[in-house]
């Protein structure tokens, strides 16, 4: 061996330990970098030198620097971030919504209680200005409230909407990025076993941060090049070209923002579903399965309440003698026109049955020469074969034109039912305390029968004309025996015209008078009960000047705990209650998830990093390590040249 030999192992070894230090120093110092993989050389020997006595070394060499890299550990914590980054954005939204519902000062709750105990007020006291004056400034107030939480649910869609469209914004340019890195890492890595471990770390990192706007999977090529996918396999990122998102009004509502891929000139929406994961898969699940929901229900308490109140109103008499009309302005259901509908077709939709309305939206598409009508909450269709047509209390109408294949109509039966609610009346003397009919016994009658006080069922019958205190045919109901009775029409007292004799009459049960088993049908009905005799008689006439008659208003007030909604399941409260109760559920849950989703993520982070983080004291001893290796080979290279001084010498 020649102290060539010897010089030359000094020097590999310098090199190697100079590498080795070079490699911590750069650790050290990115030891706080997010996404920053530790790194370390690969060293191995050269090949050795074939002599008359064997093989002998011929030093070190640095075959390479590798990051410390676990896929399956990094993808845990993707995964895990993804879903945190959901939950988060999901917990932001629905706490604010849970919060404003819940509410013991500003939710529905109180207003309601003011506006009924306002109702029972008036039936205490019917002819009382001041009391009924009252009852029209809590109904304002009620119809305040309505419009106060859904202008807050509506801020909060506009809020989301902006939000959208920034985390697409945030998306496209992180996809950007990326295809920006695959071009630097081909470039950089013209020997595939020598691996950009930088360039590397930062696309991994811009990976990791799109992941957690939303889900994605990636698949590495051949290349080094990453591509990259969202959805239900759309191309995000595909060697250096990336491909752009866009968030703006949806075509089916332009209320809502939707998400649309464009690729090779053509834009596609993306169904919202397909997005998950992440803070925009949260974004959007929360406007799905909460927002829409609640805004929707809570416009159908402000439907429900504003029809059935009305409908018992228009059954009363009001201070001035005339049949109630309208208490609230009833909103009606919004149907939006496919902004990509090529036909002329109408769509008119009116709420038939306000107790049936389910609180859901509805999709009506028109395909090969058929109508379906889809149920969004459960996605139920329902074949239409004409029009108008009926479903869960809504009557859908073609109300002119043609529809082309792919036509399609969205109908919101209650999402307006909040913000449209109003107030039909401003006069007091226009509340509808009273019942328009009065019922009366002869006071010459012998027997112990007598007559209710009777119910209206339906002042649009021709019995009530549109003049104030007149009844057509006021009635007079005569008994010809204990069981059987007529009814004659009482205009003219001096001579009663019979309208139905002989009708039978059972003394030991109430016996409902109109309807009778008969033909009449007066629009309301009055019972008999008790032993008669023959002669007796009672009367139905017009509740003339009946100003302190409160039965209509115990009535509007017997409301408050009717069944009325959900097709007589539940009431006006109740409905509220299974509002709050749902939304306060929710986001328990979510809360729940996403404490345990923030341990989760720390725990993946944590075994990540204990393989590819940094300890700095680790790398403080590789330092010592190096150092000493490097002051080693330095001896090694003075040994070598004091070998050669005596070589030298030798010729001197």
């Amino acid at each position: 061996m020649t102290t060539g030999s010897i010089f030359g192992i000094g020097l590999s070894g310098l090199n190697a330990a100079q590498a080795g230090l070079v490699t911590t120093g750069h650790n050290i110092a990115n030891a706080d970098t997010p996404g920053f993989h530790r790194q370390s050389t690969i060293q191995g020997t050269q090949n050795p030198q074939l002599t008359g006595a064997g093989f002998f070394g011929k030093g070190v060499t640095v075959d390479t620097v590798l990051r410390a890299y676990s896929r399956f550990l990094d993808n845990a914590v993707l995964q895990a971030q993804t879903q945190q980054s959901y939950l988060s954005a999901y917990n932001d939204q629905i706490s604010q919504i849970d919060n404003l519902l819940a509410d013991s000062t500003s939710g529905l709750s109180p207003s309601l209680q003011s506006f009924f105990s306002a109702v029972q007020d008036v039936a205490t006291d019917p002819a009382s200005v001041p009391a009924r004056q009252a009852l029209l400034s809590q109904g304002q107030s009620l119809v305040s409230r309505f419009q106060t939480l859904n202008a807050q649910l509506i801020q909060s869609r506009t809020g989301m909407n902006q939000q959208i469209s920034d985390t697409v914004t945030q998306i496209n340019s992180a996809a950007q990025e990326i295809a920006n890195l695959n071009q630097q890492i081909l470039q950089a890595q013209q020997d595939p076993s020598q691996p950009p471990n930088d360039l590397l770390d930062k696309r991994d990192k811009l990976v990791a941060d799109l992941n957690q706007l939303v889900r994605v999977t990636t698949i590495t090529q051949s290349d080094g090049s990453l591509s990259v996918f969202i959805g239900n396999g759309q191309t995000l990122v595909i060697g250096k070209q990336a491909f752009a998102l866009s968030a703006g009004p949806s075509a089916a509502n332009p209320n809502d923002y939707s998400i649309s891929y464009t690729a090779n000139g053509a834009t596609v929406p993306l169904n919202p579903s397909s997005l998950q994961g992440g803070s925009l898969g949260g974004l959007l699940d929360y406007r799905s399965q909460t927002l829409d929901q609640v805004q929707n229900n809570l416009g159908r308490i402000a439907i429900v309440l504003a029809q059935t109140f009305n409908d018992q109103h228009h059954l009363g008499m009001d201070l001035n003698g005339a049949l109630g009309q309208d208490f609230f302005k009833v909103p009606m259901p919004q149907v939006i026109s496919n902004g990509n509908n090529t036909g002329s077709a109408v769509i008119s939709a009116t709420n038939s049955n306000v107790s049936a309305l389910t609180g859901s939206d509805y999709r009506l598409s028109f395909s090969g020469g058929n109508w379906t009508l889809t149920r969004l909450s459960d996605n139920t269709q329902t074949a239409i074969s004409g029009f108008p047509q009926t479903v869960d209390g809504v009557t859908i109408n073609l109300a002119s034109g043609t529809a082309n294949n792919g036509d399609s109509f969205l109908i919101q039966p209650t999402v307006n039912g909040a913000r449209d609610l109003g107030i039909a009346i401003t006069d007091p003397a226009k509340v509808a305390a009273a019942s328009p009919i009065r019922t009366a016994a002869a006071a010459t009658n012998a027997g112990s029968a007598t007559i209710s006080a009777g119910v209206v069922t339906d002042t649009t019958n021709a019995a009530f004309t549109t003049t104030a205190g007149a009844l057509t045919p006021p009635i007079l109901i005569q008994f010809t025996g204990p069981t059987t009775y007529s009814v004659y029409d009482n205009t003219n007292p001096a001579s009663p015209a019979l309208l139905e004799a002989g009708i039978p009459y059972n003394p030991s049960a109430t016996n409902d008078v109109f309807p009778t088993p008969g033909a009449l049908d007066f629009g309301y009905r009055v019972q008999l009960s008790g032993q008669a005799s023959a002669g007796d008689s009672f009367t139905v006439g017009y509740n003339t000047n009946g100003v302190a008659d409160n039965r209509n208003a115990l009535l509007l007030a017997a409301l408050q705990t009717a069944n009325t909604v959900g097709n007589g399941t539940t009431s006006y409260q109740g409905a509220y209650s299974q509002i709050v109760s749902s939304v306060g559920d929710q986001a328990n849950e979510i809360q729940v998830q996403n404490d345990a989703q923030d341990a989760l993520v720390q725990q993946t982070t944590n075994a990540q990093q204990s393989f590819s983080g940094v300890n700095l004291d680790e790398e403080a001893a590789n330092l010592i390590r190096y150092q000493q290796a490097y002051q080693a080979s330095g001896k090694v290279l003075a040994v070598a040249s004091q070998l050669f001084d005596t070589v030298l010498g030798i010729f001197s």
